[in-house]
């Protein structure tokens, strides 16, 4: 897929980690070929992290996330440099950027050879088992013998990680930590499914789409997008349709339909037009399978019954879009809680990189379907609810429970009943 076919969320994500003055904003410029980050000798000139697009062959399309100086200062820098950890939730590879002329003869006799920073960073990394690769950059700063010399050592104390000597302004080296970003992206035997798995060449897959005041003007939304084009890559058909044409639709294709999928939002209206012979499910819910954990989050929408007077919950979003007047995540979803609970609840939304690393205060997560979010940031942000105790649910699967058709959603993705 190109740069403008692939979503955010299903690019390669390297993150890049070093000290302010490293040359992390000139190696992404390097590697990409463009210059896409500033560059400047000022020290924290990126202060933010930073997501930037690009195909980079051989990798393909990937995402890269230059983030601030690892010594960034001060109160505020502390609140970068938090920003800069959540990044490694979604980082499928990481970049330690490290000046060359910093590494001094005595500290790579010494130690690991890195300052504490870096160090602290890298240990980060291990833990959370993140493949990674140190880039030794500003290498045109002194003799190709010592800078070999330096790779070396550094090589032997620290076995985890390749280490690739570079010179970003000279563009030396960079064909080879390209490679070398290639031998370190994870393999994974399984391949993420949304619903090619689920279908055969000629099927015919019905998709229920209501264009009203919160559909965007002029196009489809994303998980909508990515279903239409899963369905084309493994040569089926996707009918398209909103609420009012939907019978007449199913009537003119009887017998050849292989399965229904609607907004969530329609859940209840399309459940009373479709026979319960034919399979029916939500954008939201192949999402759920897609990149988070279908089965947690359908345990976890029964804590809606065990909720009380003042419990707070969080509705949490991937993205962050212009609110409408009746948005789901703001207005629909806290209506259908409180009309289906029956309690005084307190709502707390969050949306984009703002999902909290404490949940303890909250009775319960309903997170939307998570189509603009990177696979390993969902699957973290359910883990820590999981570690934390507390139930997550998505908004689909939120919407069939309340709606009492959630067994009928799930019933061709994973076994469940409303018991």
């Amino acid at each position: 897929m190109s740069l403008h076919t692939t979503p955010q969320g299903e690019r390669i994500q390297i993150a890049l980690y070093g000290m302010r003055n490293a040359g992390k904003s000139s190696v992404i410029n390097a590697l990409t070929g463009q210059q896409l980050a500033i560059v400047s000798d000022i020290k924290g000139t990126t202060t933010d992290p930073v997501s930037k697009a690009m195909e980079i062959l051989p990798l393909g399309p990937c995402m890269l996330i230059d983030t601030p100086g690892l010594d960034d200062e001060g109160e505020l820098g502390q609140k970068r440099m938090e920003k800069a950890m959540q990044v490694l939730n979604k980082t499928d590879v990481a970049l330690i950027v490290v000046d060359i002329t910093s590494l001094s003869e005595e500290n790579l006799t010494a130690g690991s050879g890195f300052l504490q920073k870096e160090a602290e960073i890298i240990s980060l990394i291990e833990e959370k088992k993140i493949p990674y690769i140190i880039v030794l950059n500003q290498a045109d700063r002194i003799s190709d013998a010592e800078a070999e010399k330096i790779r070396s050592r550094l090589s032997l104390k620290n076995g985890a990680a390749p280490v690739v000597v570079v010179s970003s302004t000279e563009r030396r080296g960079i064909e080879e930590l390209k490679n070398t970003l290639v031998s370190q992206l994870p393999h994974s035997d399984s391949k993420l499914h949304i619903i090619g798995d689920l279908i055969e060449a000629g099927d015919i897959i019905v998709l229920v789409v209501p264009v009203d005041s919160a559909a965007p003007k002029g196009r489809l939304i994303m998980p909508q997008q990515q279903v239409i084009r899963d369905i084309l890559d493994n040569q089926a058909v996707a009918v398209v349709t909103q609420v009012p044409q939907l019978a007449e639709t199913l009537e003119g294709l009887s017998g050849k339909l292989k399965m229904v999928i609607t907004d969530s939002q329609a859940f209840k209206e399309v459940a009373a037009i479709v026979p319960d012979s034919l399979p029916l499910t939500s954008f939201s819910i192949l999402f759920a399978r897609h990149k988070g954990n279908l089965q947690k989050l359908a345990e976890g929408v029964r804590a809606v019954d065990k909720l009380k007077d003042g419990d707070r919950i969080l509705i949490a979003e991937g993205c962050t879009h212009h609110r409408q007047c009746e948005d789901i995540g703001t207005v629909k979803i806290p209506n259908w809680l409180k009309q289906y609970t029956g309690k005084k609840l307190e709502i707390v939304t969050c949306s984009g990189t703002e999902f909290p690393t404490d949940l303890s205060s909250y009775a319960m997560v309903i997170h939307c379907g998570g189509c603009t979010l990177h696979e390993k940031e969902m699957k973290h942000r359910i883990i820590q609810a999981g570690e934390q105790q507390v139930p997550i649910a998505n908004y689909g699967i939120f919407i069939a429970y309340v709606d009492g058709i959630l067994a009928r959603s799930l019933e061709a993705l994973l076994p469940i009943t409303d018991d």
